[in-house]
């Protein structure tokens, strides 16, 4: 499980969609293009019966809406119960510890490298701004009510 997935499953509750999609990213949209495919497999020719319908589509099913999941409420209530005085609203360190989380350098590159940092790992104050930044910006991708301030 990835580092990401991981801070997604100690925010979100276990039934969110975000806490169940595997690899921890956004979740896929809902989409039914395999389906027009699998449909014209199944059924190459057309028939007397069912006559071919240029362009048709199939039917989407009703996307709905992820529901939200109030992210900074979590991690307050995480911190009160915890009692250390950490600073997870602006440490990418402080947030990961807050969850109980491997915080040390190298599972903060591990970090980087699954959201796909492109600066130099090796100035870690950078590395940990933009951490801090990214992963309050997927969590809100997620469906995570995060605080303006949070994400930027």
């Amino acid at each position: 499980m990835s580092i990401f997935s991981t801070i997604l499953n100690k925010i979100f509750p276990h039934d969110h969609p975000a806490a169940t999609a595997s690899g921890g990213t956004t979740p896929p949209a809902a989409s039914n293009a395999t389906g027009g495919a699998a449909a014209a497999q199944a059924n190459p020719t057309p028939t007397a019966a069912a006559p071919a319908t240029a362009g048709a589509e199939p039917a989407r099913p009703p996307v709905t809406p992820m529901p939200e999941v109030d992210v900074e409420a979590i991690l307050s209530q995480k911190q009160q119960q915890n009692g250390a005085n950490l600073n997870w609203r602006t440490s990418i360190v402080d947030l990961m510890k807050l969850l109980d989380l491997d915080s040390s350098l190298q599972a903060r590159k591990e970090l980087a490298s699954e959201l796909h940092y492109t600066g130099n790992t090796d100035d870690s104050a950078s590395m940990n701004i933009w951490l801090h930044k990214e992963v309050m910006k997927k969590l809100a991708e997620n469906g995570g009510k995060v605080p303006d301030d949070l994400k930027s």
